[in-house]
């Protein structure tokens, strides 16, 4: 596509340099923190020594913790990847890479199945050329019940057959479906899912308590927006959320904007998942990054004021504005979690569930460089992707 090659262009256009010594910051890796440790950048990976005459970036006074991975994500900058132009939805990865997410899932919300699968086989051609890290469907097979600012009229039950058509339009490039896995081939579709090596989610589900346990029984790995667009935790009937939280086999998406969540339940959630079963999501929509106003999502309309999204009819939270390095920034400074359970949580964890962690999720040689600069204060002032500053810490 022009506008992904366009996109490449302006990459290979900014400051590189065949080999980098950055040192002087905290650098978290996967065994703690090191204190004025260094990351030797070769071309476009993490390497473990450098030649004597390389040059050194000094970043005292900083933090530097692997990119972030976003599995949930439905725009920003402006741009919707449910129904954005090639250029748009580069605009909204571009935004988001400011923020430092490296890699991105694009989420789609609810449409028609032809819609859906069409526009997945547009979306892979730029996972294919390395923009996306891949799809993921939000709907159509969700409860009407807890439809949150998902279309009515448009959901479904999740007939094997219609999921079927939706990943095989990916072309291999589908990573995640969020279902009801209550509805009528709930669980059938949950096992197609994992046959075919895509994610199975449970959200947006009015699901008991073991109607969950018999999802993740039949293959589902990831908790949608935990505790959003499902029933509320209960002593009598402690719902989906329980069964969730206390299950090993599954990761738990939390969405750390300070509108979806208490700072109790983000508490709650780790404490009871632990930090290497929790994946900071924004699950943002166009208005991230670009400010209050009145947008489309799918076929409503949202009205974001004061950073809040909510349909204009009903009220309904209708997504984020969030971007990753607000979620850090948050977890450290408002919720204290310590910054490497933070790191398992924006970086390492997601990196896992998309079978990249080979490549990404950690400050390791041989993995790309994909990392993010952050001051005393976690306030974001670098992010490196592929040994390319996307921002360039001055």
């Amino acid at each position: 596509m022009a506008a992904s090659a366009a996109l490449a262009d302006s990459a290979a256009r900014a400051a590189r340099s065949d080999s980098t010594i950055l040192t002087g910051a905290r650098v978290v890796l996967p065994g703690g923190t090191v204190e004025d440790g260094q990351v030797i950048v070769d071309g476009t990976r993490i390497a473990g020594t450098a030649p004597a005459d390389a040059p050194v970036r000094d970043l005292t006074g900083h933090w530097i913790v692997p990119g972030f991975v976003d599995i949930h994500n439905h725009g920003g900058g402006g741009a919707s990847f449910t129904g954005g132009t090639a250029e748009q939805v580069l605009q909204g990865v571009r935004t988001h890479r400011e923020h430092g997410t490296t890699t991105l899932v694009a989420s789609l919300v609810t449409a028609e199945t032809d819609f859906l699968a069409q526009r997945a086989g547009f979306l892979s051609e730029l996972v294919e050329q390395g923009d996306l890290a891949g799809i993921h469907f939000e709907g159509p097979f969700i409860s009407p019940c807890r439809k949150g600012a998902h279309s009515e009229q448009l959901l479904r039950d999740p007939d094997p057959a219609e999921v079927r058509k939706l990943i095989d339009a990916g072309r291999g490039t589908a990573r995640m479906v969020t279902l009801a896995s209550e509805l009528p081939g709930g669980l059938d579709s949950i096992r197609l899912l994992v046959e075919h090596g895509v994610i199975a989610a449970v959200g947006h589900t009015d699901a008991t308590y073991e109607q969950t346990v018999q999802a993740i029984d039949a293959g589902a790995t990831v908790a949608t927006h935990l505790f959003n667009a499902m029933p509320t935790l209960g002593h009598r009937a402690p719902g989906p959320i329980a069964a969730l939280l206390e299950d090993e086999r599954v990761t738990v998406e939390l969405i750390n904007d300070g509108t979806h969540l208490h700072p109790a339940a983000l508490e709650l959630a780790f404490h009871r998942a632990g930090p290497g079963r929790v994946a900071f999501i924004t699950d943002a929509m166009d208005a991230a990054g670009f400010g209050d106003g009145r947008y489309q999502l799918g076929p409503l309309a949202v009205d974001v004021v004061d950073g809040v999204a909510r349909l204009s009819e009903g009220g309904s939270i209708a997504g984020s504005t969030l971007t990753l390095d607000t979620a850090f920034r948050r977890a450290a400074t408002v919720d204290g979690i310590p910054v490497g359970d933070i790191v398992q949580a924006i970086s390492v964890n997601p990196a896992k569930l998309l079978g990249a962690y080979d490549r990404i999720g950690s400050l390791e040689p041989g993995k790309d460089a994909d990392l993010v600069v952050l001051d005393e204060e976690f306030r974001l002032t670098g992010v490196m992707r592929k040994g390319v500053w996307v921002v360039d810490p001055k």
